[in-house]
């Protein structure tokens, strides 16, 4: 892996941008979200060298050529624990997440680079953030058996959901995915008793319809749980006038109220994730891309403002 830039603040994140074996250009983080690498040190990873899907709100899907190698995937990993630690994370919880760029299920060496790392760190907390697009039922058939063989309960397994509206949800992800029927089926298989329930995401925008009638409706409170996020500052955003509906002072959605409300009476565990803001200003966040960044140049008040005072090499 040769680096071409690193953006970012070592307390908080890095967006790395490096050039891989195989001469792909690809971006991935590290972060420290509890401020103590010992703690737990989070590593976000990118699947493939774009992303054909184009989800409303990320910046990562404005080109695709192609998936990474198991190589590729791992020397993403190796180069910033050889860099923090000189050798194994000496950190309780080693959590990476394949979720920088490009659809995980589309890419089967993510599969090899979780057993990978799995056999190698006993530290090592997976999690895979994904939209279940329809054709990928090889992928999470050897997901699941994985899963069952290494990682009973400490996976973290996330589906991209956004919208209950399944017409609005398909103008956000823009491709053939499952219906909420066969994310639930499959969901209930991925469980294991006292282990991590499986994370349905909602990016929050005021624009988004959330009824949880219908999370109730199709998706049992004992096997999933939800997680909300702002709406991150990405250039996507902007160009398709979306707006965020958290507060990122109080924590709390402001449209959406009442959807977090009548989730939590209906017995719901429910996360609110804010994270570091500064997150944004280093563009290292869910959603955001700094290549495409620099390479539209727009004017964004609130993101990639460390691209403007840092003294990193940025890459044109």
């Amino acid at each position: 892996m040769e680096i071409l830039s690193e953006i970012g603040d070592p307390n908080v994140a890095v967006v790395y941008i490096g050039k891989t074996s195989k001469g792909n250009i690809v971006e991935f983080v590290e972060s420290v979200p509890t401020s103590n690498p010992a703690e737990k040190w989070v590593l976000i990873v990118s699947s493939l060298n774009g992303c054909p899907v184009g989800c409303k709100m990320c910046d990562a899907g404005f080109f695709y050529k192609g998936k990474l190698g198991l190589d590729e995937l791992l020397e993403q990993i190796e180069y910033p624990i050889e860099k923090r630690w000189g050798g194994k994370p000496k950190t309780r919880r080693f959590k990476v997440q394949f979720a920088r760029m490009g659809e995980p299920s589309f890419n089967m060496a993510v599969i090899e680079a979780l057993r990978h790392l799995g056999e190698h760190y006993e530290n090592f907390y997976p999690s895979i953030s994904t939209i279940a697009p329809i054709g990928t039922d090889k992928f999470f058939d050897a997901l699941l058996e994985l899963k069952k063989e290494l990682f009973k309960d400490k996976f973290q397994l996330q589906f991209s959901i956004h919208s209950t509206n399944p017409e609005q949800r398909d103008k956000i992800i823009p491709v053939r995915k499952w219906e909420f029927e066969k994310i639930a089926e499959y969901g209930k298989a991925f469980y294991d008793e006292g282990g991590k329930k499986i994370t349905l995401n909602f990016a929050l925008a005021r624009e988004n319809e959330a009824d949880a009638r219908i999370i109730a409706e199709h998706f049992p409170k004992e096997y999933f749980l939800i997680k909300i996020t702002p709406l991150n500052p990405t250039v996507s955003v902007m160009k398709n006038s979306l707006t965020n509906d958290i507060d990122l002072e109080t924590g709390l959605p402001i449209k959406h109220k009442e959807f977090v409300e009548n989730l939590r009476k209906l017995g719901y565990n429910i996360i609110i994730s804010v994270g570091d803001t500064r997150e944004n200003l280093i563009g290292s966040n869910c959603g955001q891309y700094i290549l495409r960044f620099l390479k539209e140049r727009p004017e964004l008040k609130e993101a990639y403002t460390f691209l403007k005072t840092s003294n990193f090499n940025i890459i044109p």
